[in-house]
């Protein structure tokens, strides 16, 4: 069984023969919900997003159309959001409460959004780049060149021995406490299979005898999609830490992990993540006793 992973859900058709129709997208937008996000702050009401009208200042990325055929965009521009404001959130905060279709339109707004602040200039010229096809594309306004958004993908890797227990890490840079399963982007040439023994033979020193695929979700802290596996190692005995990116490991049974959640000795992943996901479903049913303080200085699980 795949994973149950929030941040995959998604009910819009995304509809990209219309991303390059400017008098369909201009009528759209007048009847259209619209998101609104600031840096990387969403507007919200009640724990849901909140649509706001035509007139909002932005960039117009449209997302697609739901089962209705109302269309869905969103307006994004640079600013400064009050830390106290309730209105706006990330979607690190209420990704876990959106409903499906709101989840999904929300992961590709913050994503076309951050892929946009971080390419204003041309790869081929250095020229400046404008947003082109409702924010599918960049184009250079010197060569012409087109450019198209980007996801690096990263494993993600719930390392286990035949005994059924689980290893967790714990990276130098993150909270006392805190630590989550292995992960690591996929490098030039590389399938996802050969990063999980890369991976888990760098960071703990595991010899992987069998994997299995999990799933994936996308990522957009800033660009990443995470491929989920999980991997049986020979050698539980000899792994260790790095030293270098993974300071400390931890063999974990499940009344272990739940004692050590429990006693606050040990900070699980947050609640959208991936390594979460995987760690629940390894606990099966008592899961929902890993109730504990989330971290969230992490890139990617």
């Amino acid at each position: 069984m795949l994973l149950d992973l929030p941040l995959s859900r998604c009910e819009l058709d995304r509809a990209a023969h219309l991303r390059g129709d400017l008098a369909a997208l201009a009528e759209m937008w007048q009847r259209a919900k619209i998101i609104e996000l600031i840096d990387d702050q969403f507007r919200i009401k009640d724990e849901s997003l909140d649509y706001v009208s035509p007139e909002t200042e932005g960039d117009r990325f449209f997302l697609g159309l739901d089962k209705a055929g109302a269309p869905y965009f969103v307006a994004y521009r640079k600013g400064f959001v009050e830390s106290t404001s309730d209105e706006f959130q990330s979607l690190r905060t209420i990704g876990k409460k959106l409903a499906d279709l709101e989840i999904g339109a929300a992961v590709h707004a913050l994503a076309l959004a951050q892929w946009h602040e971080s390419h204003q200039r041309c790869a081929k010229c250095g020229g400046a780049t404008v947003i082109g096809m409702a924010g599918a594309i960049r184009k250079c306004s010197a060569c012409s060149a087109e450019h198209h958004p980007r996801t690096d993908p990263a494993v993600i890797v719930l390392v286990k021995d035949e005994s059924d227990r689980i290893l967790l890490g714990r990276q130098k840079v993150w909270p006392e406490k805190r630590f989550s399963t292995f992960a690591g982007f996929v490098e030039p040439g590389e399938s996802f299979e050969s990063t999980v023994l890369r991976e888990v033979a760098e960071e703990c020193g595991g010899q992987v005898i069998s994997m299995k695929y999990l799933g994936s979700q996308p990522w957009p802290f800033p660009a990443s999609i995470m491929i989920a596996y999980e991997a049986v190692i020979s050698n539980p005995g000899t792994t260790k830490a790095d030293g270098e990116e993974i300071e400390e490991i931890i063999w974990l049974d499940r009344e272990l992990l739940k004692a050590k959640v429990a006693s606050q000795e040990l900070l699980l992943p947050p609640a959208i993540s991936v390594a979460r996901a995987m760690i629940n479903s390894w606990c099966g049913p008592s899961a929902r006793e890993l109730v504990a303080k989330e971290s969230w200085r992490d890139v990617g699980r």
